[in-house]
């Protein structure tokens, strides 16, 4: 009888509910203890975006990290990233062990000196359509190239390094002092961002301008050796042009006080 009276009370409520006005039915449900405290509505997770007026801090997740952009809030009301982006640890989309790519990624992460040296900056004879007299030293920052003009259109070509994003520069000087195994003495300038240097090193091996050095004009930079030729073909120095020291002796040879350097 029990199991009766009670089916009969809650088919009364179903049809109860089922024939209320929709608003009414909405009243109600606002004036329930359990709906009142609730949302209305689903209300999705704020993302976390990078913030684009930090584009150093290099985006996404390192800005998701380090960084909070005008609007998103403080970092701990935000969803986890792993949360919003469940694949983004996927190893399903990492591409395999022997792939290519991932043997390049382990090369980058290699010690640099371990690396062979490229061929490309080998010194070579090589066609120059330029109008600069022979003799004239040549330097193409952007591709890393030194030429050496010579005559009936030829150049020779040496592989260098340049200066870093900040430190480079453009113009024309004459080579105005030439030396063996220079000493170095690092410029204020330098040691204001490396006071971790020394402040004056005898030349040799170690010295990093190397076998020979070129002084250009009244200028702090020169064309000189280097005790890292791995450096060679990469934007590395403040300002100056370094080479292998054996291009660099080579060079030196070659070249008097008072020719000619374009630096472009």
């Amino acid at each position: 009888m029990f199991k009766r009276m009670s089916a009969a009370l809650l088919g009364g409520a179903c049809m109860l509910v089922a024939g209320m006005d929709p608003a009414a039915a909405l009243d109600a449900r606002a004036s329930s203890p359990e709906t009142a405290m609730q949302p209305r509505g689903p209300q999705a997770q704020p993302m976390r975006m990078a913030y684009n007026g930090r584009s150093n801090m290099g985006g996404g997740f390192i800005e998701f990290l380090f960084g909070d952009g005008p609007g998103q809030g403080r970092s701990y009301d935000r969803q986890p990233m792993y949360q919003q982006q469940p694949a983004y640890y996927d190893q399903r989309s990492l591409p395999q062990a022997n792939d290519p790519q991932m043997q390049g990624m382990r090369d980058e992460a290699a010690d640099p000196r371990t690396r062979p040296f490229d061929p490309r900056f080998e010194k070579q004879v090589v066609d120059y359509p330029g109008r600069e007299s022979a003799g004239t030293i040549v330097v193409d920052t952007p591709n890393k190239f030194l030429y050496l003009v010579q005559d009936n259109g030829k150049a020779l070509r040496y592989g260098i390094g340049v200066g870093r994003p900040g430190f480079t520069w453009s113009g024309v000087k004459t080579i105005s002092a030439k030396r063996e195994w220079p000493d170095w003495t690092p410029p204020a300038e330098m040691l204001a961002r490396r006071p971790d240097l020394p402040r004056h090193m005898e030349g040799g091996p170690e010295n990093p301008l190397g076998a020979r050095a070129m002084y250009l004009g009244s200028s702090l930079y020169r064309i000189h050796g280097s005790n890292e030729p791995w450096t060679i073909g990469t934007n590395v120095s403040s300002g100056c042009i370094r080479m292998r020291n054996e291009d660099v002796i080579d060079l030196y040879g070659r070249v008097n006080v008072g020719a000619r350097v374009v630096v472009m």
